[in-house]
């Protein structure tokens, strides 16, 4: 009886053994269409906007704002694999734009920098047009992304001037104890200002990544002359309000928190490069125990409080935040400004889009295109696996400036033909 038993159990295991392997590949297929989030289908962008004359252009003009976006089929749904690739590898096959470094001292010392690349070629209104580019943290025009987007600007006519961050270069030393900081327009405005006296009659196309679409809106909402010359302006995957973006950064929701660690480390790296020059120099505010601080940081906020915040004489950490945001000044934008956001990208919490959406629904100039995927500067397209060079946030960008640049024409051609047949 027993040796029939033991022989009934023996014939069953291999079906058993059969189920758990089903099992288990059944369960890792789930894992992997949840984590890719294969299921979630392509669509066009969200568009919040007021019903105007140019909206309707734009609109009519930009196809790119109104068409689905398709990311790579296999892994182009995941906001995670999206900002991965943007942050470890940025573009593929990446151009090399040649370019000019500028140096421009600074009142308080400091040696602000920039890389100016010429146009390829005219613009399609026979205008001369400059993007000032403004990238995302601790970045420069080196970074593939910036240069991607540069080399496919400059092949559309515009001549780019690209700032580099306060200290991100590894290679051009401090000249004052402060580096870039959320907020500071010091450096770009200096850049703006190059630009508009060394070519005066060029028009401006402003452009800020992440930290730097931050930087941008808070330079035209500063000072309503900062604005002269500006065709348009377009952001692209900021946060709106650094106050309101310290709380989120600290929930694990979307691994954000894991996030805020990678970007405190790079951070890190980029402050203690330059530990000599800021503790060399007189009048400055960092001393032993503002880098001892710096070592032990595990977050933005804390090396914000331990050491950006000093840069500027800020008392306090929501001080900081508070002063530097273009949350209180981007409502003073009255050029064409374009806001966009992807709906999963994992640094910036779907909350503080509340900001942009508010601003589109009650000001005529401003579009906010919300994507379902791209992650955080992702926006790569493809096919099943391989993205391609350029991506959904290059060429749209440049749609837009284009369309704007156009209207901006027509309205320019059509007042100087109500001038002439004005009568005595």
């Amino acid at each position: 009886m027993v040796s029939l038993l033991d022989n009934s159990i023996m014939s069953s295991l291999p079906a058993m053994f059969d189920g758990v392997k089903l099992a288990a590949v059944a369960t890792i297929l789930y894992i992997i269409v949840r984590c890719l989030n294969l299921k979630s289908p392509t669509a066009p962008p969200e568009i919040i906007y007021q019903d105007t004359l140019l909206s309707r252009y734009l609109l009519k003009t930009c196809p790119m704002l109104t068409k689905e976006y398709i990311p790579p089929l296999l892994w182009g749904k995941s906001g995670h694999i999206q900002t991965v690739l943007y942050g470890k590898m940025g573009r593929v096959k990446t151009p090399t734009p040649c370019g000019v470094r500028m140096f421009l001292p600074m009142q308080d010392g400091a040696t602000a920098t920039f890389d100016l690349f010429e146009a390829i070629g005219a613009h399609t209104t026979g205008d001369d047009i400059t993007m000032v580019i403004c990238p995302g943290i601790g970045n420069h025009s080196e970074k593939n992304y910036i240069r991607t987007f540069v080399d496919y600007s400059q092949r559309q006519g515009y001549r780019c001037a690209v700032l580099n961050h306060l200290g991100a270069l590894p290679n051009v030393e401090l000249t004052s104890p402060r580096m870039f900081t959320y907020g500071c327009t010091w450096e770009f405005g200096a850049m703006v200002d190059y630009i508009k006296r060394t070519f005066p009659q060029t028009l401006l196309v402003v452009v800020g990544f992440s930290l730097g679409g931050n930087i941008v809106c808070k330079f035209l909402g500063e000072n309503q002359s900062n604005q002269d010359r500006v065709l348009c302006c377009v952001s692209v995957c900021q946060g709106y309000s650094a106050l309101r973006a310290q709380e989120t950064f600290l929930q694990w929701d979307q691994c954000r928190r894991l996030y805020n660690f990678m970007l405190a480390e790079n951070m890190k790296k980029i402050i203690l490069s330059h530990r000599d020059s800021l503790l060399a120099m007189q009048c400055s505010n960092i001393g032993d125990g503002e880098l001892n601080r710096l070592y032990a940081a595990t977050s933005l906020m804390q090396i914000d409080d331990s050491i950006m915040r000093k840069f500027h004489g800020y008392d306090s950490l929501r001080e900081y935040y508070e002063k530097e945001s273009c949350v209180h000044y981007i409502h003073k934008i009255t050029v064409p400004l374009l806001l966009l956001n992807s709906l999963d990208d994992p640094l910036v919490h779907p909350s503080l889009l509340a900001v942009a959406r508010t601003l589109a629904e009650k000001m005529p100039n401003v579009v906010f295109a919300l994507t379902q995927h791209g992650g955080h500067m992702g926006f790569f397209e493809g096919a099943v696996l391989f993205p391609q060079p350029l991506t959904w946030m290059d060429k749209v960008i440049v749609e837009y400036t284009n369309a704007v640049c156009r209207w901006e024409k027509k309205q320019s051609v059509c007042q100087s033909s109500m001038e002439v047949v004005k009568p005595d």
